[in-house]
């Protein structure tokens, strides 16, 4: 069951709606609670904004029941989870080097956004800027299409991970594209 609570200004008059619905017991037998805030358009009536609430009250409660509600969960703390509960048990350690010194770009550019944020534009962004001069730190040369492709493929791989765990439902990386060499 969700529960709505209004909140209201110093005047009295409804500016949000504060909607708490449960979403299970964590490990420790804790009650897991989930909150999500809306704020009504200025032009919705009273009463257009009670049942356009309790619509989406509903929309959450299911969303809570079948575990597609995130907390805040930043891009660096899933790439951390994947490392330890994924990556060491399956990858060569000579991947895991390669894939450490991935993360170091990564993590500044990306880590500290929230993973459901992500966009594919994002991404774009990111991979843009290794193909520019002075992304190689070595020679200050741009890296070559095959390491930006090693980033992408790193990234793609941390979402695939989010998506087995129901923190994300779609891997923004299909829609990324690296430029060819002129």
């Amino acid at each position: 069951m969700a529960y709505i609570e209004k909140r209201k200004n110093k005047k009295g008059e409804v500016t949000s709606y504060r909607i708490r619905a449960y979403c299970g017991y964590d490990v420790h037998g804790k009650q897991m609670v989930r909150f999500r805030t809306w704020k009504p358009p200025e032009n919705m009536s009273a009463k257009q904004a009670e049942k356009e609430v309790q619509r989406l009250a509903v929309l959450f409660e299911e969303e809570c029941a079948h575990g597609q509600v995130t907390s805040a969960v930043k891009f660096q703390k899933v790439i951390e989870m994947w490392a330890t509960e994924y990556a060491e048990l399956n990858h060569r350690s000579t991947t895991l080097q390669l894939e450490h010194l991935i993360a170091d770009r990564v993590i500044p550019a990306l880590g500290h956004l929230r993973i459901d944020k992500i966009t594919a534009r994002d991404i774009q962004k990111f991979i843009n800027s290794l193909a520019k001069p002075g992304a190689n730190k070595r020679n200050g040369k741009p890296l070559s299409q095959k390491t930006m492709r090693h980033h992408l493929s790193f990234i793609s791989s941390i979402f695939e991970y989010a998506i087995r765990l129901d923190m994300v439902n779609t891997n923004p990386c299909s829609k990324v594209i690296i430029s060819e060499e002129v």
